[in-house]
């Protein structure tokens, strides 16, 4: 199972990676005709492209701990936090993954990184000191199981390439209107022009959405697994339960997080999101959900 899920995870990346490619090709070829630069907005699409792959696989660990305001955990106080960690490894068969903190009271964690290798766990302040050991030992073993199954390397791209579609749709939204409506448009004329104009619109209004579209493929199954051998790493369910049970009693938000960010995290870090269309959206399963599963293992 576990075979299947990590060749899973991969088949995902690639295809993440492939549709953010595709997509920016046609951003960049639309923009070239509207705005009359013709083959270089496709060049300049491209470069774009190849170098937030690259550094999507290598540095968005990086990218989401600096935008995290992470620091590394202090050998000396988080003595503690730092010995499970290493404790539950040695059980997964993983090598110890870094630690980081964040300064927040509101309960949360999450995993990042492209390999069990190149990876690092994350807490907040508000989750040391919530949580006993039973239940930060079934939060760090959730997280483990996440860089086990390599679900942090398609969230860790995901993070990188949603947030870039985001900025070129409105990069280019913004020079389309300059280029059209202040004149100085050297694209094509006529029907075409005009077709060109509303496409490109079009395009830069739903790149946004394209983008929640792309954490959505991530997947709500992921936290279920998660969960799941999480578990079978602590041999102790309610560990888990109870933790997600006081995070779901979090009125807190987690301050750092954004919408490119919040898919990482154990729970949904932004609590005032409740019902109606954003439960579509919702890269997590209900949490109640969770809970339910948990408390029947």
């Amino acid at each position: 199972m576990i075979y299947e899920t990590i060749a899973s995870n991969k088949r995902r990346a690639v295809f993440v990676i492939m549709f953010f490619v595709i997509f920016v090709l046609v951003l960049g070829y639309v923009f070239g005709q509207t705005s009359g630069s013709g083959p270089f907005g496709i060049l300049l699409a491209a470069i774009i492209s190849i170098v937030m792959v690259y550094g999507s696989y290598y540095y968005s660990d990086e990218l989401v701990l600096a935008v995290s305001r992470a620091v590394p955990a202090d050998p000396v106080e988080h003595t503690y936090l730092i010995n499970t960690v290493e404790g539950l490894c040695l059980a997964a068969g993983l090598p110890r993954p870094k630690i980081y903190i964040i300064s927040d009271t509101a309960p949360n964690a999450f995993a990042t990184g492209r390999d069990p290798k190149h990876a690092a766990v994350v807490f907040t302040t508000g989750l040391i000191e919530k949580l006993n050991r039973q239940e930060l030992e079934g939060v760090i073993a959730h997280e483990l199981s996440h860089i086990k199954n390599y679900d942090i390397l398609i969230s860790s791209i995901a993070v990188v390439l949603v947030g870039t579609i985001t900025l070129l749709s409105d990069w280019m939204l913004r020079n389309v209107r300059w280029s059209r409506l202040g004149g100085r448009g050297r694209g094509l004329g006529g029907s075409a022009g005009l077709a060109f104009l509303l496409l490109a619109i079009v395009l830069a209004l739903i790149s946004p959405l394209i983008g929640q579209l792309l954490n959505l493929a991530l997947s709500r199954r992921r936290e279920y697994l998660a969960d799941a051998e999480g578990v079978l790493l602590t041999r102790y369910p309610p560990g888990l339960a109870d933790a997600l049970e006081k995070l779901s009693g979090n009125k807190e938000e987690l301050e750092v997080a954004n919408k490119a960010t919040a898919h990482l995290f154990i729970v949904n870090p932004f609590t005032n999101i409740k019902g109606g269309l954003s439960g579509f959206f919702d890269t997590h399963p209900p949490i109640e959900e969770r809970i339910r599963i948990l408390r029947a293992m």
